[in-house]
């Protein structure tokens, strides 16, 4: 169902988070925890030191803390329109390594509005800056927003008796405010990249030149259980209920409680700087979901990761991988890749 205003008008909306986030060495830990990524540079100073890094390096996945918290006015007082988004596309920019101690800055922006299949889907951009004011990171988030037809009679209900308090749902913002685009609209300010991430020499432990195109790497399983995902749900602050609540995930349509489309990323992100041996020589990292994990509560989910190498270029040493996940057979990424630069 189309949504009652013209969501088109507010492509460029932008506003600075109120404040930066401190990342911190224990909370790098419990997200690397949470997506099973147990490469040592997420525990050890000595191994994060040893990579030439200044303190615990972050999960590729990890800025998207800070993003939701900074989103969360732009789904609350901004594109209020709407009943539920589900997210169908994330895009990782790497400029500079995220290390324990950094202060992120997020600039939030509605960066395009595409309709298709009857959907709206948003693009939002967020563009996370440090102390020193380089650019470090940038994010795109790409979410479908569905209204009311589109909606299970009596949703919002139900997910207001089992949401966590402090969080608001869009339709409870909607009634709130009538009048879509009320928050302050300001100018997003002139940024200059950092270039760490394609100047500091990687230290992987696969060589250029010990690659082919086509090669494939080791394939992965990661399992995953409810634990798993109330652990992983409360770690990176995303409270939707489909995640862990087997009424509101049957009300959506879902054959069951399903694992977190950013969960499933960290898993493929850790697969594959595990494979390099150096967290920080990834520098772009593109998902696109297709399918979902299901999570039985009599069951143990899994996911299987494989990855093959697109293309190579001897200039930059760098490569593209091309990452296939799967989960009960279904493929659950359309079309992932991630750009990595080698030793």
């Amino acid at each position: 169902m189309e949504a009652t205003f013209d969501v088109a008008a507010l492509v460029g909306h932008h506003y600075r988070a109120d404040d930066y986030y401190e990342v911190g060495r224990e909370k790098i830990r419990e997200y690397a925890r949470a997506v099973q990524d147990f490469h040592p540079a997420h525990w050890s100073e000595d191994a994060a030191d040893e990579l030439g890094y200044a303190g615990l390096v972050a999960p590729t996945t990890f800025v998207s803390i800070p993003a939701m918290l900074a989103n969360r006015k732009l789904f609350e007082s901004v594109i209020t329109g709407y009943d539920v988004f589900v997210q169908t596309d994330q895009v990782f920019e790497m400029y500079q390594p995220v290390v324990t101690g950094d202060r992120l800055v997020s600039d939030v922006e509605l960066a395009s509005v595409r309709r298709i299949a009857g959907n709206d889907l948003l693009t939002i951009k967020n563009t996370f800056t440090d102390q020193t004011g380089r650019v470090v990171q940038v994010m795109h988030t790409t979410v479908a927003g569905i209204t009311g037809n589109d909606v299970a009679a009596g949703i919002g209900d139900a997910i207001e008796r089992v949401i966590m308090h402090g969080i608001e749902l869009p339709s409870r913002a909607a009634a709130a405010s009538s009048t879509p685009g009320e928050s302050t609209r300001t100018t997003a300010p002139s940024t200059s990249l950092s270039e760490v991430s394609r100047t500091r020499s990687p230290r992987t432990t696969i060589r250029f030149e010990d690659l082919t195109v086509g090669d494939e790497l080791p394939p992965r399983t990661n399992q995953l259980t409810r634990g798993d995902l109330v652990n992983y749900a409360g770690v990176a602050g995303d409270a939707n209920p489909i995640h862990w609540h087997d009424a509101i995930a049957t009300l959506t349509g879902l054959p069951d409680v399903i694992a977190h489309g950013m969960l499933t990323m960290g898993l493929g992100a850790g697969y594959l700087t595990d494979w390099l041996g150096d967290p920080g020589a990834m520098t772009r990292y593109g998902v696109r979901l297709s399918n979902y994990t299901v999570v039985d509560a009599r069951s143990i989910g899994t996911v299987e990761f494989t990855a093959r190498i697109k293309s190579l270029d001897p200039e930059t040493r760098s490569a593209v991988l091309v990452l296939v996940a799967k989960s009960a057979g279904r493929k659950i990424f359309g079309l992932a890749t991630a750009e990595v630069r080698l030793a």
